[in-house]
């Protein structure tokens, strides 16, 4: 009886305990979950003052707001600003829109600066700093949406214009609330600024007014900022300037009054944004951003003398009239350099661009190869025979032997021809528009010019365009008019009806249902090309002239392997020479492009499958373990071959330390080779990957153990500079 009693009290204190830890556990998370919130809620306001200078960086982003209280009613003023717009924005329930970005209060922040200008802190003041954030948060959450739907345009720095010239006019009605006299923290600063030389005092005075901040102490501060955010911005604010500044001391006569406007911060302004940030960094986009600083000084002049009348400044104006103008007709003329996507930075941005024209030189016209086994081919896009003009995006399949040759013999009979009747199979799954079957095969040497197409299918692709496949064999297309086909599915047997000087497959993608229509560019998905004895893998890609390729099916296993569910969590142990050094948990979330990623903190691993091919799309944050995932497999056919081989090309910030990726991008902007790392990766078994990255006199090795069992990986290895780095799954 005693002993069960001692035992019963022992499970007793064994449930109380696990009862404590569970309910320890429990604040523990709501305590993290606390943290976090804060950390986003800091990241907010620090990245509305960051954002202003077209990057985002946290500390950087406090290090402005502490320089704007070099006034510190000025400072003080934009910093409620803020806080007032992103507080109604939780009220209203957007709190998600944030995700730590200052996109939606720059605006709010820079009409709180200018209030803090105009009018002195007080009760009065509070409320109309207050309803102004709120206003212009309102007028920001509009006019962003409404220029982007309508011109797919950023708003810029327009509400802020709108907000701060309506509370400026109105200003004349609240003279109690004026401020007389404005002076720093520090009175000695004002003596070194009448030592400085006029074009230093101007460009520091200049970025030191675009925060309200009219002080040579405030403009070195914003330029030191930018500077360590970006090199490229930096060049660009400082050229901008000084640019703008030359041509407006000839219109004006006096570089000392050109230098004197402390509207010239438009010049920095209009260089960074044409620059570096709506267009890739590149020769052609600083000659933009040169050409668009040139035709801003009469708009400073003539927004400058107009808004005086009223004795309020131009604010950003030209800026905003110069920058969304040219943005606006680049889009209409299809320019190729307008950034998709801007990373936080004209470094990122090129980075991830280049890195992506590499990475995925294909189409959204995506085909599997009409053809089983190994064949050549005869023509690319841009053939030298036929594929020329409006017919220049096609390609044409032949069978060659291990001399080159398409015939057995002397060729002279359609039969001594490789691929004449081979199987011809549905690249695409859609609906068979039209057809012929009747027209007679054309003996070798001879063709026929007045059925040019000869026997051919043309499918609808319900992606919006049509497939064309002729010179078919006569009497063997095996499909219907208004049948629907799969891919994959057998349609005819190839031939040489039409103009065709010997058998061989036609391939054409079009956008309506003519025969001759103009060609459109394609790619093939999920092939490989046999060169000497290698099997090289292409995800989606156009075969060059000569090239032998052969199809590739994707393995359900591997699909199903690859495949991450949603809020499915993986815990892996980090380890440094095979020392543990700490456990790191993965969460597959989803953003709201409909884009799956790894999330871990703050850090994201944006991964897709498409076509037969696992990627991952990119990094953002500097997580080393997501760094290590990319770098072991940026890529991954879903089937196994033995020896297959493919390559992919490596962002910088994947594989560069900070100094070096900084010293290639900004290189890189002058010439976009000098960004190109690739990567050779290979199956070594049926679970196991291996790879080599080598650039510069640098070299990474990589493997990849898959885990079929528990899906995804098991194992990642990078080795580097003797120092090993190892993932392996825990969970």
């Amino acid at each position: 009886m005693k002993v069960n009693l001692q035992s019963n009290q022992r499970l007793a204190q064994k449930e109380i305990t696990l009862e404590e830890q569970k309910h320890l556990k429990t604040v523990n998370n709501l305590i993290l979950k606390k943290l976090r919130s804060f950390w986003g809620y800091f990241r907010t306001i620090a990245n509305s003052y960051s954002e202003i200078f077209f990057f985002e960086n946290f500390w950087l982003g406090l290090l402005l707001l502490a320089a704007t209280f070099i006034y510190p009613n000025i400072g003080l003023s934009g910093l409620l600003c803020v806080l007032a717009a992103y507080e109604f924005a939780r009220f209203l329930g957007l709190k998600k829109i944030f995700r730590g970005s200052g996109f939606y209060t720059y605006n709010p922040l820079l009409v709180g600066l200018s209030i803090g200008y105009l009018f002195k802190l007080s009760f009065f003041s509070f409320f109309l700093i207050v309803a102004a954030g709120i206003l212009t948060f309102i007028v920001t959450f509009g006019l962003a949406n409404i220029f982007y739907s309508f011109f797919r345009l950023p708003v810029l720095n327009i509400p802020f214009v709108l907000i701060s010239t309506a509370i400026y006019l109105a200003s004349y009605k609240y003279s109690n609330l004026l401020f007389s006299e404005f002076k720093p923290w520090w009175p000695f600063l004002t003596d070194i600024a009448d030592h400085l030389p006029i074009w230093l005092l101007g460009l520091t005075q200049s970025l030191g007014a675009l925060l309200f901040c009219p002080h040579f102490i405030g403009g070195l501060i914003f330029l030191t900022v930018i500077f360590f955010a970006s090199r490229i911005l930096f060049i660009l604010a400082v050229g901008g300037y000084f640019l703008g500044l030359l041509i407006l001391s000839f219109l004006e006569g006096s570089i000392y009054q050109a230098a004197s406007n402390l509207g010239a911060f438009n010049f920095s302004l209009i260089a960074m944004a044409i620059g570096g940030v709506f267009l890739i960094p590149s020769p052609r986009s600083y000659v933009l951003a040169a050409l668009s600083v040139a035709i801003s000084p009469f708009l400073l002049d003539a927004a400058t003398f107009f808004w005086a009348q009223y004795g309020i400044p131009s604010f950003t104006l030209p800026f905003n009239v110069v920058v969304l103008s040219l943005l606006y007709t680049l889009g209409l003329a299809g320019f190729p350099l307008l950034a998709s996507y801007y990373r936080g930075s004209p470094e990122r941005t090129l980075d991830h661009y280049l890195s992506y024209l590499a990475r995925f030189p294909g189409t959204l016209r995506t085909l599997s190869l009409p053809v089983a086994g190994e064949w050549t081919v005869w023509q690319s896009f841009d053939g030298p025979w036929t594929h020329k003009g409006i017919w220049r995006y096609a390609v044409d399949f032949v069978i060659t032997d291990d001399q080159g040759r398409t015939y057995r013999g002397e060729g002279a009979h359609l039969d001594d021809y490789y691929c004449f009747g081979k199987p011809v199979l549905s690249p695409v799954r859609g609906r068979v528009v039209s057809l012929a079957n009747d027209i007679e095969d054309n003996p070798p040497g001879a063709v026929n010019e007045t059925q040019n197409w000869g026997n051919y299918v043309l499918i609808y692709d319900e992606r919006g365009f049509y497939v064309l496949l002729a010179h078919l064999r006569k009497g063997s297309v095996k499909v219907k008019e208004g049948q629907w086909i799969e891919q994959g599915q057998i349609i005819g047997q190839c031939g040489s009806s039409g103009y065709s000087p010997q058998p061989h497959l036609h391939v054409q993608v079009q956008l309506t249902p003519e025969l001759g229509a103009p060609t459109q560019p394609f790619s093939f998905v999920h092939y490989a090309v046999l060169k000497d004895t290698d099997l090289i893998y292409k995800a989606n890609d156009i075969p060059e002239e000569g090239e032998q390729v052969q199809g590739l099916y994707p393995d359900k296993a591997m699909e199903n392997m690859m495949s991450l569910v949603l809020d499915q969590e993986i815990i892996f142990e980090f380890l440094v020479n095979d020392v543990p050094q700490k456990q790191v948990n993965f969460k597959v979330q989803m953003d709201t492009d409909g884009t799956y990623y790894l999330a871990e903190n703050h850090n994201s691993l944006y991964f897709n499958k498409f076509e037969g091919t696992f990627y991952f799309l990119r990094q953002d944050g500097n997580a080393v373990w997501f760094r290590m995932l990319f770098l072991a497999f940026p890529r991954m056919p879903l089937v196994y071959q033995k020896g297959l081989i493919w390559e992919d090309f490596l962002p910088l910030e994947t594989f560069y330390s900070r100094l070096k990726r900084a010293l290639y991008t900004f290189l890189a902007s002058f010439n976009h080779r000098l960004a190109e790392i690739k990567g050779i990766y290979k199956f070594s078994a049926p679970n196991r990957i291996e790879g080599k990255i080598a650039q510069g006199g640098e070299e990474i090795k990589t493997q990849v153990i898959l885990d079929p069992l528990k899906g995804f990986v098991q194992e990642v290895t990078l080795i580097s500079n003797d120092k090993k780095f190892s993932l392996r799954r825990v969970l």
